[in-house]
């Protein structure tokens, strides 16, 4: 497998952004639009794993204050879970935002996205009440993890 740091402007995630979307038109029904809206942000930092030069996966992060980093875009393609993907993308995407200067982090997920859910727990993210654009919003869970 090869990590390559990029941005939001590289092809391979874009794609993989796409299917994500596509995913979650399922899951987040009504309010698709509104979280389409804070997902299709420019991110500078975007990190695409490859396996056999094909993009499996994707993950970024984007600064939410001055010691936080918000974990944004987390996907592997359905074809390639339960390989420990998701676990490497977390993980590099906070080495990275650690390099950058940020000591925790935060994220919103739906709470349907369980196998989501119970890797963030695994990795020490902690549920906090929602913030910023998810505050109120009942199909969203925000979590944050303090290095």
């Amino acid at each position: 497998m090869k990590l390559v740091r990029t941005t939001s402007d590289n092809p391979d995630f874009k794609k993989l952004s796409a299917l994500f979307d596509e995913y979650l038109v399922d899951i987040d029904g009504d309010e698709r639009d509104f979280f389409a809206f804070y997902n299709n942000v420019q991110l500078e930092h975007v990190l695409v794993i490859y396996e056999n030069e094909i993009a499996v996966g994707c993950g970024g992060f984007k600064k939410f204050d001055e010691h936080t980093a918000e974990i944004k875009r987390m996907f592997v393609h359905p074809d390639q879970r339960g390989k420990g993907i998701a676990s490497l993308i977390l993980s590099e995407l906070e080495s990275w935002a650690k390099e950058e200067g940020f000591n925790s982090f935060i994220l919103e997920t739906s709470p349907k996205l369980t196998s989501a859910i119970a890797l963030y727990k695994k990795t020490g993210y902690q549920l906090i009440p929602n913030y910023g654009q998810y505050i109120g919003v009942e199909n969203s869970i925000c979590m944050k993890k303090e290095n």
